[in-house]
């Protein structure tokens, strides 16, 4: 999986994981948040979807950086479908952060940030897909609180 930084370029996990954690090693005392959405996009025009993950570290009031992959795959018609996958992306990535955390001194408070909210079509969905990433030992987050997926992953959608 190839991540991109707007400031660093292409980065595998590895790269990205040793970057956060310099990243917030320059300021040990400030809360810092991993933030993981994922949003997807449509392509009629090459009959495909685009995911985007996003991985954003925040500095509590201070900024942040992120890092983001995307992906192509076949077109899925179900919002239901689409949605739970996305879920699914943000799920993956959030365990392999967790899992290099592990050995690592730093303490993170991770986000899964969801492309769902009480308006519009996706409101029927948010019991499920917020049960699928808390009963994973994550806190979710739903629109309009869901930046990581609405507005960072959606921007590389395009």
């Amino acid at each position: 999986m190839v991540f991109f930084s707007p400031s660093r370029g292409a980065m595998d996990i590895d790269e990205v994981f040793a970057d956060l954690l310099e990243y917030a090693s320059k300021h040990p005392e400030d809360q810092y948040s991993l933030i993981i959405g994922t949003d997807s996009q449509i392509k009629e025009s090459k009959k495909e979807i685009c995911y985007v993950t996003a991985l954003i570290v925040h500095r509590k009031g201070k900024g942040a950086r992120f890092y983001y992959t995307r992906e192509y795959d076949q077109i899925i018609r179900s919002l239901r479908q689409r949605i739970f996958y996305e879920t699914s992306r943000s799920l993956v990535l959030a365990s392999q952060i967790m899992e290099k955390l592990t050995d690592s001194a730093q303490d993170f408070d991770v986000e899964i940030h969801l492309d769902v909210g009480n308006n519009g079509a996706t409101k029927t969905l948010i019991k499920e897909v917020v049960g699928m990433v808390v009963g994973s030992g994550f806190n979710a987050r739903i629109k309009p609180d869901s930046y990581g997926a609405s507005s960072v992953a959606d921007k590389y959608t395009k």
